[in-house]
């Protein structure tokens, strides 16, 4: 063999460690957050130039943009690295999360730039979700702001337990070390307030890029990391309580019939061969046969692989079950106490349902109340009815069917949920569980033996609801009356639900606000349902605005037991016909929250039957309900 393949085989070699050894090389996740214009953009354009991660044709494009759109005097603006919206060069402030990654010799990193201003927290709140340290911008100008609480508060709340105070800007004022060490007394107060667990302070510039990288000549009173040195050095394993070996189980895997695994990630704990799991919410119990993936079959996983289990038994388990450690199960409930933060333009209301998203599962969910709302500037906890845009609260959910869950404390994955909108499908709220609200784990379903098959049996029908909805004014306490009568004329057992009857009793605590209309829904559907079991015909007569609350009545029963009733009237007949005078006084402003006129109406996408009381009179749609009930 010759010197020169002995030297094209060194350096093959060569190149096969290096890349072995970043591959290995571990990865940090942290986002930059903080007050507009605290220079989050400009530190990680800055890291990302300095690191020597940009291409020549990026540096290229970064100089003519900064000569185009920098705030800088025609020198390079990093910022624009990162803040990639043209509306965003445009007002010179981030306003969606950027993400970059970037490496150097010692680890891989993931970055999210956040936005500032207050009316992107949800921007921030979703960098922050997946992220294992958090850097704070402080401009040192100005010190802790506003921007600077609300976004250590939700720091604290996601559970990021690492912060880096980055001071920036100290050039700005002459580098002065009582400035740093007042800021950086008065966070670390802030802090501890909040429980955050480990803070590192740093004075910098990120534009000049003291600190940044390396140490600093202009401030030899700081004797500690420079920022870089910090991130790739900060230990973020968590040495929290042991809660044992957990995995959401992601898909079923059935390449063939003689093989059966559940593939996922470990969440938490470590498994082997031969490890007792079980597996919730079902309890069924077994034993880990065998760890498989793509590389062959493993002797131990850890949290963080993505592993296929199969198990000793043939158990019935699903996408969204989790394989958890026999001795150490995480707890099982359908009632919690949590932490929301609202995300959605339109706000959070108790009594309306929502998808929730835990993991790999999916199940229905109401806020049941609001214990309160959180100003997350002070912590101070307020009075509230609804959560608004970024608003934080402590809320109680009921969901439809029980999972396993830990608190987030604890277990990020089993720990964290999103809610998401049932008919937009948007997603319009993080949250975090706190703890089960135990009593629900002691209600049960009493077992009947008479049920309501044999008692509308007994009355020769078949038990239904039939819900009219439509304006005030549009009819439908009128053709309801009729069809009652009807019903009663033929032998029928029937009850008709009227919304200002049940005013006078039930909901007589209740008003017309939003929230007091999902409730006011909310009951007189648990009503009806009771009634239909009782084997009855139940008329329901109310104006239900919202299709949410519609679509929560309608689940609560069987397939083919609600019959929606579009009672259709214009609003200029309706407003016409003003038997109460309240459109009169609606107009005037003496009624607020009035339907039609300063609160909506959301119209049925798929009414069962719908009615037009324009074209026909009242006696003749009251015929259509009564075939439709009965033919």
């Amino acid at each position: 063999m010759g010197v020169h393949d002995t030297g094209t085989q060194d350096a093959a070699a060569a190149v096969a460690a290096y890349l072995e050894q970043h591959e290995k090389k571990g990865l940090l996740r942290f986002i930059t957050c903080g007050s507009v214009d605290d220079g989050k953009s400009t530190l990680i354009g800055r890291l990302l130039h300095d690191t020597r991660r940009l291409f020549d044709d990026q540096l290229a494009a970064l100089e003519s943009d900064s000569r185009r759109h920098g705030t800088q005097n025609g020198e390079i603006d990093f910022a624009l690295l990162v803040d990639g919206l043209s509306a965003e060069r445009e007002q010179g402030i981030t306003i969606d999360v950027a993400y970059r990654f970037f490496s150097t010799e010692r680890r891989k990193f993931i970055v999210a730039d956040c936005p500032g201003h207050e009316q992107y927290t949800r921007n921030m709140a979703t960098g922050a979700s997946t992220a294992d340290v958090a850097v704070v911008l402080v401009d040192a100008r100005k010190g802790l702001l506003t921007q600077t609480h609300r976004h250590s508060y939700i720091v604290s709340l996601l559970g990021i337990r690492h912060v880096l105070l980055a001071v920036n800007k100290m050039d700005l004022v002459d580098y002065d070390q009582g400035v740093f060490e007042a800021i950086v007394e008065g966070y670390r107060a802030l802090a501890a307030d909040l429980g955050i667990e480990h803070v590192h302070a740093v004075p910098l510039s990120a534009l000049k890029g003291d600190n940044l990288i390396g140490r600093s000549a202009a401030m030899p009173w700081y004797e500690g990391p420079s920022a870089l040195e910090y991130l790739e050095t900060v230990d973020v394993a968590r040495t929290g309580r042991d809660i044992g070996f957990r995995m959401p189980v992601q898909w079923v895997s059935r390449p063939h019939q003689d093989f059966r695994g559940f593939a996922g990630t470990v969440c938490a704990g470590e498994v082997r061969p031969g490890d007792a799991v079980v597996v919730l919410p079902s309890g069924r119990r077994s034993q880990v046969a065998r760890i498989v993936t793509s590389d062959g079959d493993l002797d131990r996983a850890v949290a963080g692989q993505a592993v296929t289990l199969t198990l000793d038994d043939e158990l019935d388990i699903s996408r969204g079950d989790v394989i958890a450690s026999a001795g150490q199960p995480p707890e099982v409930s359908d009632q919690f106490a949590a932490h929301v933060l609202w995300m959605g333009e339109q706000a959070l209301l108790p009594g309306r349902p929502y998808w929730l998203k835990i993991g790999t599962r999916q199940v229905s969910a109401t806020v049941t109340e609001i214990k309160h709302k959180v100003d997350v500037n002070t912590r101070d906890e307020l009075a509230a009815k609804h959560l608004g845009l970024n608003e934080v609260g402590l809320c109680n959910l009921h969901l439809d069917r029980p999972i396993p869950f830990e608190a987030y404390a604890d277990n990020r994955t089993l720990g964290g949920f999103i809610l998401i909108d049932r008919i937009s499908n948007a997603t319009v709220a993080a949250g975090t569980f706190d703890f089960a609200l135990r009593r629900a784990a002691n209600i049960h379903w009493q077992h009947v033996d008479v049920d309501k098959t044999a008692r509308a049996a007994s009355k020769g029908q078949v038990a239904r609801c039939v819900w009219f909805t439509g304006l005030s004014g549009s009819g439908k306490s009128t053709i309801a009356n009729l069809v009652d009568k009807r019903l009663h004329a033929l032998g029928h057992h029937a009850f008709v639900l009227d919304g200002d009857n049940v005013r006078h009793g039930l909901n007589k605590d209740l008003g017309f606000t939003d929230e007091d209309r999902v409730e006011n829904i909310r009951r007189v559907a648990e009503v009806s349902r009771l009634m239909t079991d009782a084997g009855l015909i139940v008329l329901v007569s109310f104006i239900s605005p919202f299709r949410a609350e519609r679509r929560l009545a309608r689940e609560l029963f069987e397939e083919g037991e609600f019959i929606e009733v579009h009672v259709d009237t214009p609003l200029e007949v309706a407003e016409q016909r003003d038997v109460k005078g309240l459109y009169a006084k609606a107009r005037a402003g003496k009624i607020p929250n009035f339907t039609g006129i300063d609160s909506p109406y959301e119209a049925p996408e798929a009414a069962e039957l719908t009615l037009d009381t324009v074209a026909e009179d009242a006696e003749a749609l009251a015929q259509r309900v009564i075939d439709r009930l009965l033919g």
